[in-house]
């Protein structure tokens, strides 16, 4: 079992994309510090974030012991995800047929659970016109989503078999299941899930990082969206 004596560096907030790390890394048991990135406040766009996130998002991390003792920065949730799954040993199993079905569903939720919610969110909520296509688009989008969830849950207790990082990745955006209108009577297979990964410690530790630090509703800081929305 990989050891860690270097706190590992997470630059995040309390955002399901943030949250996914914060799990793992309360899972994992590893020492961890936690660097607050205002994305309100632009502090994302700052020549440092940049340096280890060239995308401008959070989450990002930082190993002061990485491959061959040297330090390595990673950005993206998912890269995140599976770096420290490989390197630790747990949540990302060694079968190879087992971690096809981990990466599949670890993608599916980066490429489409993820951004489909956030879209979905976006257009119901903050767009200034309120276009009922683009609301009806995500909005059955999501619900197809969930459906997805729903049936490959059948009979799992987890997404991918035992207990990974296609779960850790997919709870965070799962938790607003209720906003989209989504219900556990239609999807009980999502229902039992979702209570089963709440009743996590860690799970519960993970969501609520960071949440200590109060801020402006979104939906009611208008400086802040400029920073965040429409921008080239």
């Amino acid at each position: 079992m990989t050891t860690q004596t270097k706190p590992i560096d997470a630059y995040s907030l309390p955002t399901p994309n943030g949250q996914k790390i914060h799990i793992i890394l309360e899972e994992l048991g590893v020492p961890w510090n936690y660097h607050r990135i205002d994305i309100g406040k632009g502090d994302q766009f700052k020549p440092e974030f940049l340096a280890i996130s060239p995308n401008n998002k959070i989450p990002a991390i930082v190993d002061p012991e990485g491959p061959g003792g040297q330090p390595i920065s990673i950005f993206e949730s998912g890269a995140i995800l599976k770096y420290l799954g490989l390197k630790f040993g747990q949540f990302y199993p060694t079968d190879p047929r087992q971690q096809v079905a981990v990466d599949e569903w670890l993608f599916w939720q980066v490429g489409g659970f993820g951004p489909m919610l956030g879209q979905n969110n976006h257009f119901s909520v903050y767009a200034p016109e309120k276009i009922p296509y683009a609301i009806k688009r995500y909005s059955d989008e999501t619900h197809r989503l969930f459906r997805v969830l729903n049936t490959r849950l059948e009979g799992r207790d987890y997404i991918a078999g035992d207990y990974s990082i296609a779960d850790i990745a997919a709870i965070g955006w799962a938790q607003s299941w209720e906003r989209y209108g989504i219900s556990k009577q239609e999807f009980p297979n999502f229902g039992a899930w979702i209570e089963r990964l709440n009743a996590r410690p860690a799970v519960e530790r993970g969501l609520n990082w960071g949440k200590d630090v109060q801020s402006k509703p979104l939906n009611e800081d208008k400086e802040a969206q400029k920073v965040l929305f429409n921008q080239r």
